[in-house]
């Protein structure tokens, strides 16, 4: 069994920067790979980004190529997801994944564990 735990989320305004961490506790990474998905209040959850564990290749949704960047911390088993030039569209749940094999996908129902998620504000 996997836990994945986030932390990070809060209230920014426009263009500031936030830092999302997901903590896994349970099972080593290994061939894994680590996704971080968003929900805004009444839309469908929205691929962020996604890392392959082993190699660090990196994976973006076209909404935050450019803003955002997803990178690991293998020694303390930790994926982080920094959030630069924030829009108030990026207010939403952000919620860490991971996927139990190294092939990257950027569908929701490709991932076997979930953290509990962790609330972004934007205001403008």
């Amino acid at each position: 069994q996997v836990q994945l735990v986030e932390s990070g989320g809060g209230l920014v305004q426009a263009g500031g920067s936030l830092r999302l961490s997901c903590a896994a506790s349970g099972r080593t990474f290994g061939t894994y790979t680590m996704g971080w998905f968003r929900q805004a209040p009444g839309k469908e959850r929205e691929f962020v980004a996604a890392i392959r564990w082993s190699g660090g290749i990196e994976y973006y949704g076209d909404s935050v190529k450019g803003r955002f960047t997803i990178s690991k911390d293998n020694a303390k088993n930790t994926v982080y997801l920094q959030m630069n030039s924030l829009k108030p569209e990026d207010t939403a749940v952000y919620y860490c994944a991971q996927r139990r094999s190294p092939v990257v996908v950027t569908s929701e129902y490709g991932y076997d564990y979930w953290g509990q998620g962790t609330q972004v504000t934007v205001s403008s």
